[in-house]
This record gives structure tokens, C-alpha cells and sequence, in this order.
């Protein structure tokens, strides 16, 4: 017995030696980079060739630190605080662009349907070389929103160079006024509704139900939703959205480190009640939160995706304000389909690839088609009522007519209860 407890005596303080000394490690090695870079902040303060401000550095330093982790995770200052709250809540003014830095590069990840971007023509993939001829190498997202901001009707320079082009092309665009609305509701045939979405705001899903309820009551014969250069926004967005149109089962979930970023949501109804049947349309400016929506809608078999492959951006950033009025945005979990799948740096993948076909102004002019509607003074139906969701009818067909992707949603959308019966 004496051996025994000996044994267990020694074995004990063996144990104890070890824990104490792996503690003594763990404390050093936390604390070691923290000493080393007070060691660095001191020496740059004592013998750099200019007086330099701490708070700026220090303010770069964490700036830096977060940019390594990932192209989402970075730093804001207190006014690039302020700004990401109006983003999200309220108007701002700028050219109505979603950036990111892919491989390095600013990269545009969509514009902004009816925003000076958008009708200056940039397109998801255009990487920005230049803004005000001051080159965007190692520039944050932060950095590179203040420089595109600006009150409307200033205007910002940007040099761009679009996916395969080997040469730069440089676009001055006048600032304006951001639109918050984030629905735009047409009616393509009898009873056949487009919904498009933008991005998912504070007032997306009011957007949506407001939209509907000017569509009327009678049932819809079919629903195309349009997330096609959707760059993402709200999580709580994204699910509202997706439930509207799933009556039960699982919509997304997240997995973390800590308990607070592992989150689980669930259809609570069709709170809509749209049973339609229905296409979902993207491409790769969809993102984020759109690939969220589109995901679940697959995963239940409530819709057929159509189009090409999405983004890629399948983690969650939490925002947390710092006691000074800045704060950091913090990648804290990575987000999973109703499956199971994890859309991270893969994207969604349409369940029928068609790729977009831009129409050349040839090609466009001669599948113009003229009628009788279309004639200046012509005589008005006295019998035909139009609908008050509609835009002048040229628009609708103006719209199919350059859309190959549009075009064959509605083809498809209009079979699928003929193909539902064959099974």
C-alpha cells in the first residue's frame, strides 16, 4: 500500500509539475506577441524619422490583423461605423456597387439594379484597379467604400478591367442617392409574376408582402424569383424570405466556435401563402444571402434553380461596436443548406445551367418587335384594363427579349405543372 500511494504521490506531482509548467507555456506563449509588438509600437515611436499618432497605428495594426484573417473580417472606424449601419437601414449616397477583395484584388461582386453602376455598366467580376487614379493594391473594403461614397452628384473615377479583357477601361459615374427599396414586382404573363430582388435590406421582406398584396388575392399560375446579382445583406432578411414560400423543415443553419454563433432556423409557415410553382434565377453576383434562399428553396424541392453558378460566400459576419463608436466585423460562423451543404468558396449550382447570352444592339434591334400598341397616337382598347403592378407592356418584352435566362424561367415555370403530372 505504501508503494502504491508512492506511486500515486509521484505520479500526482509528475501531473501537477506538467499542468503548472503547460500553464506557464500557455501564459508565454499568449503573451509573448503581445510584448513583442508593444516592443515594435515603442521603437517606431522613439526613432521613426516622423512624429507618428498611436492611435493611428494602433487603429492600422488591428486593421491589419483582421484583414489576415479573412476578405470579410476587417476594422471601421467610427465613420465607417456609422456608414454600414445607413447601408443596411437607410439611403446613402454613392454608385450602388457590393465590393470584396478576391485573390487580392477590389473586385466588384454585383451592382445594384438602377444605380449609377449599373447603368454604366459594371458587372460582377470587374476587378477596380483605380479609384480617382490612386491604385487599389493592399486597399481595405473600408478604405475603398469612403473613396467611392460621396455626397450625390460628385463623382468618382474608377479603372476597371472586366473578366477576361486584357485592357482597363475607365468609367467616371456620378454619385446619387441609393435606393433602400429592394423589390420590384412585374407581372410577364396572365397570372405569371417576376419578383426581383436586389439585396436583402431592414425592409426586404415589408418590400416583398407590400408587392404581393398590390398583386391581388387571385391564385398566381406562376412565380419567378430573381436573385440574379443579388450581393446578399441581412441574415434575418434572407430566412424571412425563404419562409415565405417554405410551409415547413429546416431554411439554414450555422456552425461556430462558440455556443452564441451556432444557429438553427425553421420554416414557421408560408406565411405568403404562394404555392405556386416557382424558378429561382442566379448567377455569380448572386451571394451570401441569396445563396441562403436559393438553398433552401433546392434543398425542399419547393423550386427549380435556374441559371449559373452562384458566389461562394457561405460565412456569417457578426457586427460588434467597440466602446469609441468603431467596431469590427467578424466572420463567426460558417452557414449550411437545409442538406447539409456547405456553400463556402463552392457557391449553389442551378439544377439547369443556362448561361447568360448578352444581345448585341444588332441582334437586339432586329428581335424588336413592332406592334400596334407601340405606335405613337394609337387607339387606346376601351375594353382591356390594365393591371396597376404593370409596366407598359414594351418593357415586359423588352425584358424577355434580352433575358435568354428570363426567357426560358417563364418557359419552364409554365410547364412544370404539366410535367408534374407525368410523373
Amino acid at each position: 500500500m505504501r508503494v502504491v500511494h508512492w506511486v500515486g504521490t509521484l505520479m500526482l506531482l509528475f501531473f501537477l509539475a506538467v499542468t503548472f509548467g503547460q500553464s506557464m507555456a500557455t501564459d508565454e506563449d499568449r503573451y509573448s506577441p503581445l510584448k513583442r509588438f508593444s516592443q515594435v509600437l515603442d521603437l517606431v515611436e522613439r526613432y521613426y524619422v516622423q512624429d507618428v499618432d498611436r492611435n493611428e497605428m494602433i487603429q492600422g495594426a488591428i486593421r491589419g490583423m483582421l484583414q489576415e484573417l479573412d476578405p470579410h473580417s476587417s476594422f471601421m472606424t467610427q465613420d465607417a461605423f456609422r456608414e454600414m449601419q445607413i447601408d443596411t437601414s437607410g439611403e446613402f449616397s454613392g454608385i450602388g456597387i457590393e465590393i470584396s477583395i478576391v485573390d487580392g484584388k477590389l473586385t466588384v461582386v454585383s451592382p445594384i439594379e438602377d444605380t449609377p453602376a449599373f447603368r454604366e455598366g459594371l458587372k460582377s467580376g470587374d476587378h477596380i484597379l483605380e479609384i480617382n487614379g490612386e491604385s487599389t493594391v493592399d486597399i481595405t473594403i473600408m478604405d475603398a467604400v469612403k473613396q467611392i461614397r460621396g455626397p450625390r452628384g460628385t463623382t468618382v473615377e474608377l479603372t476597371v478591367l472586366s473578366k477576361g479583357e486584357s485592357v482597363s477601361r475607365t468609367v467616371t459615374i456620378a454619385r446619387d442617392v441609393i435606393p433602400v427599396h429592394t423589390v420590384k414586382l412585374f407581372e410577364l404573363e396572365q397570372g405569371v409574376l417576376l419578383i426581383r430582388l436586389t439585396s436583402f435590406k431592414e425592409t426586404t421582406m415589408d418590400d416583398l408582402r407590400a408587392a404581393l398584396a398590390k398583386a391581388g388575392q387571385t391564385p398566381h399560375s406562376g412565380l419567378i424569383l430573381d436573385l440574379r446579382n443579388n450581393p446578399g445583406g441581412l441574415l434575418n432578411q434572407a430566412v424571412a424570405v425563404a419562409d415565405a414560400f417554405l410551409s415547413e423543415g429546416q431554411i439554414v443553419y450555422t456552425k461556430g466556435k462558440v455556443s452564441q454563433s451556432e444557429m438553427n432556423f425553421e420554416a414557421s409557415r408560408n406565411v405568403l401563402d404562394v404555392d405556386s410553382p416557382m424558378v429561382v434565377l442566379i448567377n455569380a453576383g448572386s451571394a451570401s444571402a441569396s445563396e441562403i434562399v436559393a438553398g433552401a428553396l433546392q434543398d425542399h424541392g419547393r423550386a427549380l434553380i435556374l441559371g449559373e453558378q452562384t458566389f461562394g460566400k457561405g460565412s456569417v459576419q457578426t457586427i460588434i461596436p467597440l466602446a469609441d463608436g468603431s467596431g469590427i466585423k467578424l466572420t463567426t460562423a460558417v452557414y449550411y443548406t437545409p442538406s447539409g451543404r456547405s456553400i463556402q468558396a463552392k457557391g449553389i449550382d442551378p439544377d439547369i445551367f443556362v448561361p447568360f447570352i448578352a444581345q448585341n444592339n444588332e441582334q437586339e434591334a432586329r428581335m424588336t418587335i413592332m406592334r400596334e400598341g407601340d405606335l405613337i397616337r394609337h387607339l387606346e382598347n376601351g375594353t382591356e384594363q390594365q393591371s396597376e403592378l404593370d409596366p407598359p407592356k414594351t418593357q415586359v418584352q423588352e425584358m424577355l427579349e434580352r433575358d435568354n435566362q428570363l426567357r426560358m424561367a417563364l418557359e419552364m415555370v409554365k410547364a412544370m405543372p404539366r410535367l408534374k403530372a407525368l410523373r
